[in-house]
């Protein structure tokens, strides 16, 4: 059961951290619309909950980074991006500022699992999100992949001026790239 009151500064950088179960996951999906709560969240001025009134998922102005990448296999690495939003010059911008210029006609499945995340990441940035939600995007990278993703995440949050919560479990990438570190714990931040 999550008990949250909690204020986020606009462009800021948040990391979510604590135990399995605490409820990181839990307030990542309601941020996006994807599990009902009670309760109001407000953004921008913008209210997305209130009672059983919700702004659906798609109205939100959000992007989402999981863990598993979430990309279509029957489309190429561009097509993938333009499917979010038909923008060829974003994408080609995208690609190009994560390293992934060259291979804007491959198949996802042909890629490694960085450059998979790399391509979920620029995915997320193709409608401008106001908020970008990311729920441990890294885990499953090795740690030098990890490092060189941690910059390239920083780079597109100061870029787009997005407002980004991360949960993860690694306190290096927590101080290197958030602004502020809130700890659950059995649904309270503690």
């Amino acid at each position: 059961n999550l008990e949250i009151d909690l204020t986020i500064e606009r462009d800021s950088f948040v990391a979510l951290s604590g135990a399995s179960g605490s409820g990181k996951t839990t307030l990542l999906r309601i941020l996006a619309g994807l599990e009902k709560a009670n309760g109001m969240i407000s953004v921008d001025g913008e209210v997305w909950h209130e009672r059983a009134w919700m702004v659906p998922p798609q109205k939100r102005g959000i992007g989402f980074v999981f863990q598993d990448y979430a990309l279509f296999p029957n489309m190429s690495v561009e097509e993938n991006l333009l499917f979010v939003n038909n923008d060829k010059a974003l994408a080609k911008e995208l690609l190009a500022m994560t390293e992934l210029g060259e291979l804007a006609h491959r198949s996802p499945m042909t890629l490694s699992g960085g450059q998979k995340q790399r391509v979920s990441l620029c995915r997320a940035m193709m409608n401008r999100p106001k908020l970008l939600l990311m729920d441990e995007p890294l885990s499953a990278l090795d740690p030098l992949m990890r490092t060189k993703l941690q910059h390239e995440i920083l780079t597109l949050h100061k870029s787009f001026g997005t407002t980004t919560i991360m949960v993860s479990h690694d306190p290096s990438e927590m101080y290197r790239l958030s602004s502020r570190v809130l700890v659950l714990s059995q649904g309270h931040i503690i």
